[in-house]
């Protein structure tokens, strides 16, 4: 069955508009509510943990939600701001039956939307998600007065999930020495991340800390970098470090400016651990993972693979493989080893462990990896056109991957959300990479 409401990373939209509108929200509380109650352990009351990123809209979708558990029999454990990974760790750590994140992570403060952790810390399952939706096809009800739901703070909320983080990085090392630029987006690790970075020995100086509900993501954090790589040049810093607004996105700088994204991130987990000796069978990319991080990766000695784009598709195929480590360019880097959903802080503390291990920066690390030129052109197309079928595009495509002769890749795939077709190609050479994916794109008949 099709979901109605669900989408790759839960539910989403602009606030004011349906489905992020208070009304279906408490029934989705109530919804969610009766679903997950039916799937708590025999005597036990269900208990739900609510988190959120820093968006003035979080406390109106809070209040609706917690009124729709509670409407269900679901007692509620508030943690206010809280990262989307701290929500994943603390629903497992303090045996809750689920949990609850309202943040549109990346996106500008107008949207916000709700995403669900199981009890073990992981994305709901595709069953749970279309029995919820199921169960708000029907009428929202009410239990009696004497089994509504109770709702909790809980205070020490920040500290439990940055004592986790640091119990991540090995202990036999530390930060001391290292100017550490951190960027916050003022959004949900704006109080959890610099504590982190800061005990373990780093000067730190942070940015994007100061939320006011309306500036998260907003010139700042992993999606707009510049702000990043301005401050680390001005101090004189040693690496910078970029969180996204609900802080499950990475991507670092390093002293002289550059940009490392998750691909290169990726490569970096991925060779520490193997030569710590870990076994890891193989790494999980997506399809727009560049291709020199693919060949890299295989030099290693190890399999690679590729998942839909979307850290969910990535979590599905690593533990099809039993494999432990993923991600996506975004900065979306999943440790399995380490946390059960991918975690902005940990990943960074990962690649900081691996600098200290190998003694190296990141450039000298990346050395082997010359990543290639990606050009990313969407098309908006007519309604109706079926790109599949249409010979004169495969034809094209086809001459343009004969002519990169295997030093590149063209990749051709259509938005699951708008009439948009989105046009990829790597080549050595940018220009090439450019002309190829415009040639490509212009036979794609457009409104």
């Amino acid at each position: 069955m099709k979901k109605q409401y669900f989408g790759t990373d839960g539910i989403r939209g602009e606030v004011g508009q349906f489905p992020i509108v208070p009304e279906f929200i408490t029934r989705l509380g109530y919804a969610a509510g009766k679903v997950l109650s039916r799937n708590a352990k025999l005597g036990e009351r269900c208990k739900i943990l609510i988190g959120k990123d820093t968006r003035i809209s979080g406390y109106l979708l809070e209040a609706s939600l917690e009124a729709g558990f509670a409407a269900a029999g679901v007692d509620v454990m508030l943690c206010g701001p809280m990262p989307t990974p701290g929500v994943a760790y603390l629903t497992k750590a303090l045996r809750l039956s689920a949990g609850v994140v309202i943040s549109a992570s990346h996106n500008p403060y107008q949207d916000n939307g709700i995403k669900f952790f199981s009890a073990e810390g992981g994305k709901l399952t595709d069953e749970l998600e279309l029995a919820i939706e199921a169960e708000l096809d029907l009428p929202m009800g009410c239990v009696s007065s004497k089994e509504l739901g109770k709702a909790f703070r809980i205070d020490d909320a920040a500290g439990r999930y940055i004592e986790f983080c640091k119990s991540t990085f090995p202990p036999e090392l530390n930060l001391k020495g290292l100017k550490l630029v951190l960027d916050c987006a003022n959004g949900a690790a704006y109080h959890t991340a610099p504590p982190v970075f800061h005990e373990l020995g780093a000067e730190v100086i942070s940015i994007g800390v100061h939320p006011d509900g309306r500036n998260i993501n907003d010139g700042c954090g992993a999606t707009a970098p510049e702000a990043l790589i301005a401050k680390v040049k001005e101090l004189g810093a040693d690496l910078g470090i970029a969180l996204d607004g609900d802080a499950d996105r990475l991507q670092m700088v390093d002293a002289s400016g550059r940009l490392f994204n998750g691909d290169e991130l990726l490569y970096v987990l991925a060779k520490d651990r193997i030569s710590r000796g870990q076994e890891l069978g193989g790494v999980v990319g997506t399809l727009m993972t560049n291709l020199a991080v693919e060949n890299a990766i295989k030099a290693l000695g190890i399999g690679f693979e590729r998942a839909n784009v979307g850290d969910r598709y990535v979590l599905e195929r690593l533990k099809e493989k039993g494999w432990i480590i993923g991600g996506e360019g975004s900065g979306h880097l999943l440790c399995l080893d380490q946390h059960s959903t991918g975690d902005g802080t940990i990943a960074a503390l990962q690649v900081l462990a691996a600098m200290s291990q190998y003694k190296q920066s990141l450039a000298q690390l990346l050395d082997s990896v010359k990543i290639l030129p990606q050009v990313l052109l969407n098309v908006k197309f007519k309604p109706g056109y079926d790109w599949n079928s249409d010979i004169t595009l495969k034809s094209k495509i086809s001459q343009v991957e004969s002519n990169l002769k295997g030093t590149g890749r063209v990749l051709i795939r259509a938005s699951g959300t708008e009439p948009v077709l989105r046009v990829m190609v790597e080549a050595q050479d940018s220009a090439v990479a450019q002309s190829s994916a415009k040639c490509i794109a212009d036979l794609v008949p457009t409104i």
